[in-house]
């Protein structure tokens, strides 16, 4: 049990910290550059990453693991993981749509481009490998962790940004940079930050 929620503690941490699929993966950057100029629409996003990837994980690992394998088809795997993905995602626009239209308006076209978000598909494909620390498959458990864990980085690293740049629109920044190309110049270095947290000893 001990081991168990050891690896369930470095699996989050990982996603978290180490291995965030946008600062250390690079993917999902569409919706990180196009959503982060506001923190109140990047938190939306971010909880919507959040749900997908969660749900995405625990459905394509089931799918992959009791029909895809079962029927010696794992070739499917990414289209079949890109319809579970795409389902999630339509679910997820109309009840954000019905209960909440503010916040629905406010994420505009990167809501539905969620199901083309690269991040998504990559923690299911993750899944369906071996798990670094304990060298066996991803089990159930730690699939969904693994996605709620990779939904909370993505969004950690969403509102950074988001941060970050309603501070730089205070800021008396150059004409050339301004816009996206600070936005850049910020991603990369909260990249170099991140990659200190690659030295913890706990994962040695």
């Amino acid at each position: 049990m001990t081991n168990g929620l050891t690896g369930i503690i470095q699996i989050s941490i990982a996603a978290v910290l180490i291995q965030n699929f946008v600062l250390a993966r690079f993917l999902g950057l569409c919706p990180f550059f196009g959503v982060s100029k506001k923190l109140s629409s990047a938190t939306g996003m971010g909880m919507a990453v959040i749900f997908v990837m969660t749900v995405a994980s625990m459905f394509t690992w089931w799918i992959n693991k009791a029909i895809l394998i079962g029927m010696g088809v794992e070739y499917l795997r990414t289209i079949v993981f890109i319809l579970v993905i795409a389902s999630l995602v339509q679910l997820l626009e109309m009840v954000l749509q019905k209960f909440t239209p503010a916040l629905y308006d406010s994420l505009g076209i990167y809501l539905p481009l969620i199901t083309t978000n690269c991040a998504i598909l990559g923690v299911a494909i993750i899944n369906t490998g071996v798990n670094v620390f304990s060298g066996a498959e991803y089990s159930f458990v730690e699939s969904a962790v693994n996605g709620a864990a990779s939904g909370i980085g993505f969004t950690l690293a969403l509102v950074l940004m988001a941060g970050l740049r309603e501070r730089l629109e205070l800021a008396d920044i150059p004409k050339s940079l301004d816009g996206l190309p600070i936005a850049f110049i910020s991603a990369g270095l909260m990249a170099l930050a991140f990659l200190g947290f690659s030295g913890l000893s706990f994962f040695k």
